[in-house]
């Protein structure tokens, strides 16, 4: 009986000893030896895990002795160990290229990065975790060479332009955004919810046909994994937001002293004979600006079953204007969902949805006479609510305060937007994809406008109280079906065949009124339902569009024993925006690449670990048209019937039935390069692109046809070519120093020159203003870039009466000159100064964008810098009225006031002198290099966060925007409207704000 006892009791006591737990803990690291952060542990068949810390490093608490735990990070093949003991763990986990398919997209399919023959670069989730963009372009800045990100504001709510590779049109240049198979913006989607960017710069980019020359930012958003445990993360921030800068401009005492001089130069009474009480007088500026706050929160949960994964994520964003707060604020809601299903071995379904909600107040900016402007431009005499009565500074310039709080309106819009896809592998290497996604965005805006005066003849006077009221319906579909066969012949001949078909629709509406006569002149009764006033002119608007695409394409990709590659594509797409003769076209690519690397030479490098070089070449489309080929009835047109005026529609702009889309020929020369064990990566190409085909608006015909009446026009025509060539470079160095220490550089930098080689008829394009009744500064022409500054040349100050009588006359410009004027250069050598004499004296387009990107980690903290750099281009200040007494840039202070004394400035004088007149003396160089992100985060070790049974929690520190250096006087030196003819042209730009940041990321 004893034995029998012993025997069951040595049994119980083996079995509990198998199954006792144990505490686990390692570090996981990729092939160099350089540390994982937020890769995932897992005990299989069990919701315990973990994830690694900033140094790779993790503890798992309680796991069974025998368990098996899977080790996993997104691009590496994840990796399963049994738990014998609990030995210290050291993971080193390999490249899987199957995986990194999954990140470098191409569109309709993917690529294993090293077999990518084009120009693609790829921005990841990592590098979004740094930065917290509000706006997801702010986070290609700097990140993606050859890719530039420019505002038109820094008000909140602002967009944002994405140029790729400069400027190649006079009309759009902005490129294709694909969200998850689908058209869409990037303004509508959170940037938590992003997993990567993929890029496409060159003709690789053919796949989309019309829709593809100005390149193609792909979006792929985050997703669950499979046998992943429910994650729940999240992300919030909180701060303060300020202006970076507050112009120079002239305190009471200097502006008065000023405005006497220059009235005494022309024989005028002194307009402030008493100057000693006037001390500094009132800031404008600092009147408008003031702090604001900014708050994020950003919730998700993520995860997966055998056959399932899910996401969840919802954000919420509140900011708050740095001028006006209560005028000028953005709210920003997102709720997205993303789901994946196997409903059987071989068909697979995914879906996803974004909801989008956007709340939003704003001011007048970037133009004459809005706030801002204003601010520059008001007297620092005057009290903080006294208004110019008397008009003693022009029609156009009013008390920006009282301005402000007459300033009323709001901005709603929600979107719906998501995907529905089926994939089905019906054999072997052969898969049908078939997806839909849809997008529908409504807004409406109310904008009121009350009795209010200003002073006498000011412009912004109003008698009469209205209310304007808009509602706009968008609507878009994109339905794609492409089948994709991968076969392998003879063990070395690799290839891929995709062929499909897309189609597309974008549909909307617009309904515009307005009403008079608001109910006790108020905000609160601003509603045409209230406002009963008529008017004799028309009050109402409206529009409607629809437009379709159609398309076939075909790829074929190859690679001959993994070494020698080759990718060649072809599109035809049909669009309803031209004519049934010119609606149809073909674009072709063909991409290749040799992977010097696999050579038998070069192979067994110890400093080469890759290489490869790659070309291609392509033409894609860009559709700038709507309705070209047609007559629409948009006109102007007033009728007397029976003694009464009636308001009627006419003929609008002249139709051009032989108008079709402009043609990107696109040549690319790349090198891929890693050295030293893969720590040092190198990207370089060489690029050329020619436009061609460019649809130039208002193209001069005869008159006799029309295009001079009342809301006509003249037709848009294909009848120029541009040509952009460059070189960009890539360089990312990554480094593993210890077990504690590690860090990373990046560096990227582009050289792009761009110029119009041909226009039909010698027809120059005009666009953009300076000040008001002087002729259009910016031109389209013939050897030179689109949208370049055209002007008067300087030769500095005439110093005396003797250098004026022996220069050319200025009069023709308007006015002799005179000592303390500008000297202006004869470029034509005719004799004579006068509007002949104009020339190239900039451009708005930068010679040379850079990003340079710091990182370090240090036991658990992190830290992190972003650098963007532009350099060699100009900026127009147009912010400064052209009025007698308005303030004045400090610059003023060293204008000249005798012979020697000023080369650069002019003389203060109420006279008529022509040094008012667009001139270099106001482009200025905007070259500059912003710290746009710096980051100090701390992890909490990982023995203490499980205690507190969480998988994550940091706490960080960032400043955004924190300091530009730059020669430029306005706000921002990097604001631009985004216009092709006219960009570069600051009237008073809303100056992006410098941001305090304090966060938290927190996972469960």
């Amino acid at each position: 009986m004893r034995h029998t006892l012993f025997k069951i009791l040595a049994l119980f006591f083996m079995a509990y000893s198998g199954a006792q737990n144990i505490d686990i803990s390692g570090n996981v690291q990729d092939g160099s030896g350089f540390p994982i952060p937020g890769a995932n542990i897992i005990v299989n068949n069990s919701t315990k895990g973990t994830t690694t810390d900033f140094d790779g490093n993790f503890v798992l608490s309680g796991v069974k002795n025998g368990a098996t735990i899977s080790v996993s990070y997104i691009g590496y093949i994840t990796q399963e160990l049994v738990i014998t003991s609990n030995k210290s763990l050291t993971i080193q986990l390999k490249e899987d290229l199957a995986q990194l398919d999954e990140v470098v997209v191409v569109g309709y399919g993917t690529q294993k990065k090293k077999d990518v023959t084009g120009a693609v670069s790829i921005v990841s989730a990592a590098t979004l975790e740094d930065l917290r963009p509000v706006d997801a372009a702010q986070a290609l800045q700097g990140t993606s060479a050859g890719v530039s990100v420019t505002s038109p504001s820094g008000s909140p709510g602002g967009n944002f332009n994405i140029l790729i590779r400069g400027v190649s049109s006079n009309g759009d240049n902005g490129p294709l955004v694909i969200i998850d198979g689908y058209k869409g913006d990037l303004n509508s989607i959170n940037p938590s919810d992003i997993e990567t960017f993929s890029i496409l710069k060159d003709a690789q980019a053919a796949i989309y046909g019309i829709q593809g020359a100005n390149g193609v930012v792909l979006v792929t958003t985050k997703q669950g994994k499979k046998n992943s445990a429910a994650k729940i993360s999240y992300n919030g921030y909180t701060g303060i937001q300020e202006t970076t800068r507050e112009l120079p401009y002239l305190n009471a005492t200097e502006y008065a002293l000023i405005l006497n001089e220059s009235y005494a130069a022309n024989g005028q009474a002194l307009p402030y004979p008493n100057i000693s009480g006037l001390g500094t007088g009132i800031n404008w500026q600092s009147e408008l600006f003031d702090q604001a706050p900014i708050t994020s929160h950003n919730l998700s949960v993520t995860g997966g079953g055998e056959k399932s994964t899910y996401y969840f994520g919802g954000s919420v964003l509140e900011q708050d204007g740095i001028i006006a707060s209560d005028k000028s604020n953005f709210s920003r809601a997102n709720a997205k969902i993303k789901l994946g299903f196997d409903i059987t071995e071989k068909l697979k379904f995914t879906t996803s949805a974004n909801y989008f909600n956007n709340n939003r107040k704003t001011i007048g900016e970037n133009a004459l006479g809005t706030p801002l402007f204003n601010a520059l431009n008001y007297a620092p005499t005057y009290s903080i609510d006294q208004q110019d009565t008397s008009g003693f500074l022009g029609n156009e310039v009013v008390n920006p305060i009282s301005q402000i709080s007459n300033t009323f309106n709001k901005y709603s819009g929600n979107s719906i937007e998501g995907t529905f896809q089926l994939e089905y592998e019906a054999f072997e290497g052969f898969k049908v994809t078939s997806r839909i996604g849809l997008k529908s965005y409504n807004d409406n805006k109310k904008e009121f406008f009350p009795i209010v005066g200003y002073g006498s003849g000011k412009v912004f006077n109003n008698d009469r109280s209205s209310v304007i009221q808009t509602q706009n319906t968008n609507n878009s579909y994109t339905w794609d079906t492409f089948a994709t066969y991968n076969k392998v012949f003879n063990e070395k001949h690799n290839t891929t065949f995709t062929l499909g078909t897309s189609a597309q629709r974008a549909w909307g509406d617009n309904l515009q009124g307005t009403g008079f006569d608001v109910p006790n002149n108020s905000w609160e009764f601003a509603d045409i339902s209230l406002a009963n006033g008529l008017s004799e002119a028309k009050s109402t608007s409206s529009y409607i569009y629809d437009s379709r695409l159609s398309s076939y394409f075909g790829r074929l990709q190859y690679d001959y024993d993994s070494k020698y590659l080759l990718s060649a594509m072809v599109r035809r797409d049909g669009s309803s925006d031209f004519s049934p003769e010119n609606r149809i076209d073909y674009f072709y690519s063909a991409t290749g690449g040799w992977k010097i690397s696999d050579e038998d030479f070069l192979k067994d490098s110890e400093v080469i670990n890759f290489l490869k070089l790659r070309a291609s070449y392509g033409t894609l489309g860009n559709n700038v048209g709507d309705d070209l080929y047609r007559a629409l009835l948009s006109g102007e047109a007033t009728y007397v019937l029976d003694g009464t005026l009636v308001t009627g529609t006419a003929n609008g702009r002249i139709p051009n039935p032989e108008a079709s889309w402009e043609t990107a020929e696109k040549l690319d020369i790349g090198l891929d390069m890693n050295l030293f064990n893969n720590k040092l990566e190198i990207v370089a190409d060489y690029f050329i692109e020619d436009r061609n085909d460019l649809l130039i608006e208002n193209f001069p015909i005869s008159g006799i046809l029309g295009g001079g009446a009342p809301g006509a026009g003249l037709p848009t025509v294909n009848a120029g070519t541009t040509r952009n060539r460059g070189v960009e470079l890539f360089l990312n160095y990554k480094e593993s120093v210890s077990d504690d220490f590690s860090y990373g550089v990046s560096y990227n930098v582009t050289k792009i020159n761009g110029e119009v080689t041909a226009v039909s008829n010698g027809v120059v394009s005009e666009g953009g203003s300076f000040s008001v009744g002087q002729p259009s500064i910016a031109r389209m022409e013939v050897g030179q870039p689109i949208g370049y500054f055209y002007g008067l040349k300087s030769d500095g100050i005439f110093q005396n009466q003797a250098e004026v009588d022996a220069a050319p006359s200025q009069v023709g410009l308007g006015s002799a000159a005179a000592p303390g004027d500008i000297r202006f250069v004869d470029v034509n050598e005719d004799g004579e100064i006068t509007i002949d004499d104009r020339t190239y004296i900039g451009k708005p387009q930068a010679d040379y964008i850079m990003g340079l990107n710091f990182n370090f980690n240090y036991k658990n903290f992190d830290f992190s810098a972003y650098m963007y750099a532009e350099l060699g281009k100009e900026t127009v200040r147009n912010y400064e009225r052209d009025q007698p007494n308005v303030n004045r840039l400090s610059l003023y202070l060293d204008r000249w006031t005798g012979e020697g004394t000023s080369n650069s400035v002019p003389r203060a004088t109420t006279g008529a002198t022509t040094n008012k007149l667009f001139s270099d003396f106001y482009v200025e160089d905007s070259s500059f290099l912003r710290m746009q992100n710096i980051q100090l985060g701390y992890s909490l070790p990982q023995d203490v966060i499980d205690k507190l049974g969480i998988s994550k929690f940091r706490i960080y520190t960032k400043v955004n925007n924190a300091f530009t250096l730059t020669k430029y006087r306005g706000y921002d030196p990097a604001a631009t409207n985004g216009d092709a003819i006219g960009g570069g042209i600051d009237y008073g730009f809303y100056p992006i704000s410098r941001q305090f940041i304090l966060g938290l990321n927190l996972s469960i």
